[in-house]
């Protein structure tokens, strides 16, 4: 592992903990020793990485516009997917966590908690704007409205979720929330090819999993290659180095 991939391995080892001990108690009664107990490494190497809690508090907050999104040709489906997605990491992302409760605590003096929400409806408005564009909307459909409205009620859905069930059932509540909103904004075409069927979450999980894999796999023959590639510049040098001094 380079020092790079090290620095990467390192910084999201400190999220994660971090995400796990806000989760716990929240903003305000967390300090950075707290983080420090989860973690094998020294005060100095997470001040490395993250200079004060804030810093480290508005990091995790910022993850949310993290979560990856599979483009899809029926862009509707690609705002259901996102938002199925989101839901099956939140059960056992500590990142996604710590996010969550953070931009839900009004007692976070100090943290801009808006953060996250302008995010999410920024990402809903540009798929809406992408939709609308290829007609799978209804003309009364306002963009910013709609945006808003699936950003406040997934943030309704998902708190009451945690509160009756810890997360258990959440995709399943997304999926009903999504469930009355869809036939209010979609062309009824559109609306019967959208898939909202049990598990779609899970499954699109596994393929952004897959395509992560993928990417990873090319990138490493891309490395392996270039290294090769360097090798065998260098020998050639050294040969030619080796003429030139007989």
């Amino acid at each position: 592992m380079g020092t790079q991939e090290r620095g990467l391995a390192t910084r999201r080892m400190i999220l994660e903990a971090a995400g796990a001990v806000f989760s716990e108690r929240g903003y305000s009664a967390t300090t950075v020793a707290d983080v420090l107990k989860r973690l094998n490494l020294t005060r100095g190497a997470v001040y490395f990485h993250f200079a004060s809690k804030e810093e480290l508090a508005r990091a995790v907050l910022a993850s949310q516009a993290d979560v990856p999104a599979v483009v899809r040709d029926i862009k509707l489906q690609e705002l259901i997917d996102l938002g199925l997605v989101f839901a099956c990491q939140l059960t056992r992302d500590p990142v996604l966590q710590g996010s969550v409760r953070l931009s839900l605590e009004l007692d976070s003096v100090g943290l801009d908690r808006r953060l996250p929400y302008e995010s999410w409806v920024g990402r809903n408005r540009e798929i809406l704007e992408q939709a609308r564009a290829r007609g799978e909307l209804r003309p009364h459909v306002n963009l910013q409205e709609t945006a808003e409205l699936l950003c406040s009620c997934f943030t309704g859905v998902q708190l009451f979720s945690h509160v009756m069930t810890g997360w258990a059932d959440l995709e399943a509540r997304i999926r009903t929330l999504l469930k009355h909103v869809l036939p209010n904004i979609a062309e009824p075409a559109i609306l019967l090819q959208l898939d909202l069927s049990p598990g779609r979450g899970l499954k699109v999980g596994a393929e952004l999993r897959a395509d992560a894999l993928a990417a990873d796999d090319e990138s490493g023959a891309d490395c392996v290659a270039d290294e090769i590639d360097e090798s065998g510049a260098a020998d050639a040098t050294e040969k030619e180095s080796r003429r030139g001094g007989r």
